[in-house]
C-alpha cells in the first residue's frame, strides 16, 4: 500500500514551509498532508494549545492510517510535538518517524534565554521582522526561501508555545517509540544538544547529521532532506513487503 507522510512544522511558520517536500513526495507518489498548528499559518487567530496542537496531529494521522501506513515527520517544535505524539501511552498508528531539529529538552535555563530573546525581538518596532528576513536570506536557497514564511509568522503565539513545550515529559515518550526513526539535525544546529541520548532511547533509531547546515534542514538543503525522506519510504517498504 501506500505510505502517506504527515508533515508538522516548527514554531512561527506553518504548513508552507513543507512545499518542497510536498511537491517532492507528490511526485513519487506519496500523499503528503502537511498540517497547521493552532495559531500558526491558517489558523493564525487561534490560541495555541497543546491539547489542539495534538489534536491536528492526531486527525491527519488517523485519516492517513485508514488508508494505509503512515510516515509522521516534524520539526523544530512539530519534531517535539511529534516526539510526544508518537511515544504516548496509546500507540498512535503512525509506521515510522522522521524527528528533524528537535533533539533537545525544552526546559531550564536554554529554553529561558530562547523565550527571553523572543520577547526582546517582540519589543522591536517591527518584532524583529527585517533582522529575521535578513538571516533568512542570507542562509536559505532560492528555490525555499519564501517557503518559510508564505503562511505569516505565528509571533502572538510564540511564546505561549515555547512555554507549553515545558511541560511535555520527551524522556518517556521517547523510550516509548516503537516504529522505525530517523533523528535528522544540521550541522550547525542549536538544537543538538542531547541528540545522542534521544539517538539512544529509541532502539534501532539512526541519527543523521547533515553538513553545513543550520536548525532549517528542511529548507536549507531541500534535496537533502527529500533523500532521506525516500530512505525513510523504502525502509517502511522494503519492511512491509
Amino acid at each position: 500500500m501506500t505510505i502517506s507522510v504527515v508533515l508538522v512544522h516548527g514554531i512561527r511558520t506553518s504548513a508552507t514551509m513543507w512545499r518542497a517536500q510536498v511537491e517532492h513526495l507528490a511526485a513519487r507518489g506519496n500523499p503528503a498532508i502537511a498540517v497547521d498548528l493552532p495559531g500558526h499559518g491558517t489558523r493564525m487567530g487561534e490560541e495555541f494549545t497543546l491539547d489542539e496542537a495534538f489534536a491536528t496531529i492526531d486527525r491527519a494521522v488517523t485519516d492517513a492510517a485508514a488508508r494505509g501506513p503512515v510516515l509522521l515527520v516534524g520539526h523544530s517544535m512539530g519534531g517535539l510535538l511529534s516526539i510526544a505524539y508518537a511515544g504516548r501511552e496509546e500507540r498512535p498508528p503512525i509506521d515510522g518517524f522522521v524527528a528533524a531539529s528537535c533533539t533537545a529538552i525544552p526546559r531550564g535555563l536554554a529554553l529561558a534565554v530562547y523565550r527571553t530573546i523572543a520577547r526582546s525581538a517582540d519589543l522591536l518596532p517591527d518584532r524583529g521582522y527585517r533582522f529575521g528576513e535578513w538571516m533568512l536570506d542570507r542562509t536559505l536557497p532560492d528555490e525555499t526561501r519564501t517557503d518559510f514564511g508564505a503562511g505569516g509568522y505565528a509571533l502572538d503565539a510564540q511564546d505561549t508555545a515555547l512555554r507549553s513545550l515545558s511541560i511535555l515529559d520527551l524522556l518517556a515518550a521517547l523510550r516509548r517509540i516503537d516504529v522505525p526513526t530517523w533523528f535528522i539535525n544540521g550541522e550547525f544546529d542549536q538544537l543538538r544538544i542531547h541528540e545522542r541520548l534521544f539517538h539512544s532511547l529509541v532502539p534501532g533509531s539512526e541519527l543523521i547529521v547533515v553538513p553545513r547546515t543550520s536548525h532549517l534542514v528542511t529548507a536549507m538543503r531541500p534535496r537533502v532532506f527529500n533523500a532521506l525522506l525516500d530512505v525513510a519510504l523504502a525502509t517502511l517498504d522494503a519492511a512491509a513487503a
